[in-house]
């Protein structure tokens, strides 16, 4: 069984709370925002192309804007197996931490 990397399933979600606004930019500060870490681009970009390879996300050009100097943002959204992926990571990360009691690290 292959699962998805941590990055990658922080990636989709990020792609899943975006919705329509799901490009690198708000892509990144989600992930900023949750994980409290800078991603770098480079990092973003490899792992959003590796996931479309796979099959598990997807890229569509959006329309040219005078801001970005008339360039198209490329946007990303989820597949149906994308979705699958991630519920399967749902449920093992359940299976896993709800049969852990709570603790906390003493020295």
């Amino acid at each position: 069984m292959k699962l998805l990397s941590r990055s990658e399933e922080l990636l989709i979600n990020a792609i899943m709370k975006l919705k329509d606004n799901a490009y690198c930019n708000p892509i990144r500060d989600t992930l900023k925002e949750v994980t409290g870490k800078t991603w770098a681009f480079g990092a973003i970009f490899t792992s959003l192309d590796r996931l479309e390879k796979k099959g598990l996300i997807e890229s569509y050009l959006g329309e040219a804007t005078p801001e970005r100097g008339g360039r198209k943002k490329r946007y990303y959204r989820i597949t149906p197996e994308g979705f699958r992926e991630l519920e399967e990571i749902r449920k093992i990360d359940k299976a896993m931490w709800g049969s852990l009691p709570d603790y906390s690290y003493q020295k």
